[in-house]
């Protein structure tokens, strides 16, 4: 995999924390990924009201994991911003959705990219429902579909390449927290 043309976005700034979550600093996203600092980040699972989640495809013009399918949708808050704030602002800008999603749990993970990137994140996962259908923001999503978490972990088992290594991490978690949550739909599926 290689490093892509720099973006407008890789200058902007990102949140450093320690590993309580504590603001100790500021760096640039291209900085912050070259050097594999751990940083604030959060991803969003959206179902529909059968329980089916939805997956994005990331656009092929990504830095890293470009054409991976991943979580419905992932990114970083802006200092100053609140975490939950930051999830509803991507929604809306990479999958043209407006949900309310809710905090569910966070997890730190490291992972080295072969194209000397790394990520590294203290990740917070927001669940949240919504029947309405994405509209996708081509420069950051190249396509979206549905799925049940046990389709989806079937697959990553057969094809671990076509998934992203956040998501990879993430999965058991999440269906461990369901399992132990009390959501207004069943999303075990």
């Amino acid at each position: 995999m290689s490093l892509t043309k720099a973006t407008a976005t890789d200058n902007e700034p990102m949140i450093l924390v320690n590993e309580k979550d504590e603001e100790i600093g500021i760096q640039d996203k291209l900085s912050v990924h070259q050097s594999g600092l751990l940083h604030r980040a959060f991803s969003v699972f959206i179902f529909n009201t059968e329980g089916k989640l939805i997956l994005q495809q990331r656009a092929d013009t990504k830095y890293h994991s470009p054409g991976l399918w991943t979580n419905t949708c992932c990114s970083h808050p802006r200092p100053e911003e609140l975490t939950l704030d930051a999830c509803k602002r991507r929604l809306k800008e990479e999958m043209g959705m407006v949900v309310e999603p809710e905090f569910s749990f966070s997890f730190i993970y490291k992972y080295q990219f072969t194209n000397g990137l790394t990520e590294h994140e203290f990740d917070h996962v927001f669940i949240g429902i919504s029947n309405d259908q994405p509209v996708l923001n081509k420069d950051e999503v190249k396509s979206w579909r549905y799925i049940g978490l046990n389709e989806l972990e079937s697959e990553i088992l057969i094809h671990p390449e076509n998934y992203t290594p956040w998501l990879k991490i993430c999965l058991p978690k999440l269906k461990k927290q369901i399992t132990k949550s009390r959501f207004k739909y069943d999303i075990s599926v």
